[in-house]
């Protein structure tokens, strides 16, 4: 269906030495009317992506979108496709240079066939109980269901958005999910095994 063509024009000739990455990771993106909807990246370079999904923009509307394992990106719709759309990602070099690691990553991931989610073991924590802290200064007491290396479920009265920014304790994270009780969390580096064991220390 050509959904992997782009028609970007890149801010920089050298946007156009990134090479597409196919992948299958999920998110949710925000058009300029303020609404969310979920969404799949199929493809991606540091300057560019494809997104299927039901809701589409229009061509040159601003997305601001939220994406499993890469974070938050923000983009304009060039092109709409069948399925989704495309955009060209605004980025500052520096973010480029990040997304292209991630991407390279992903990339690795996707060819040894790595477990999408789960990828480290979670366990309920001896300690469950920690603060939840937002980046405007609030303070949340919540209680860890889980905990893994690379992420934590957490029960909380509140329920941030997701793709915010959090710290739960020391480590810091954005909200992914949200459940009944309360939110998913996905740290932004995979912690060590040291950080995790505050939890599980028997009291004193």
């Amino acid at each position: 269906m050509g959904s992997t063509a782009v028609n970007h024009a890149p801010l920089r000739t050298e946007r156009r030495n990134f090479s597409r990455v196919r992948v299958k990771i999920y998110g949710r993106f925000m058009l300029e009317d303020r609404t969310e909807h979920p969404c799949q990246v199929i493809d991606m370079s540091p300057g560019s992506a494809s997104l299927r999904t039901d809701r589409s923009g229009d061509p040159g509307e601003k997305v601001i979108a939220y994406i499993d394992h890469i974070g938050r990106i923000e983009g304009v719709i060039t092109r709409v496709l069948q399925d989704g759309f495309a955009i060209t990602v605004i980025a500052s070099e520096r973010k480029r240079d990040k997304l292209a690691a991630q991407l390279t990553w992903l990339a690795n991931k996707h060819e040894l066939d790595l477990p999408e989610d789960r990828r480290h073991e979670r366990v309920a924590p001896r300690n469950p109980l920690s603060v939840l802290h937002l980046m405007d200064g609030r303070q949340y007491q919540c209680r860890i269901v889980d905990l893994s290396l690379s992420g934590a479920a957490i029960e909380t009265a509140v329920k941030p958005a997701i793709g915010v920014q959090v710290m739960l304790g020391t480590m810091r994270g954005q909200v992914v999910r949200h459940f009944e009780d309360g939110v998913a969390i996905e740290f932004a580096a995979v912690q060590r095994p040291d950080t995790l064991d505050e939890f599980n220390k028997p009291h004193n």
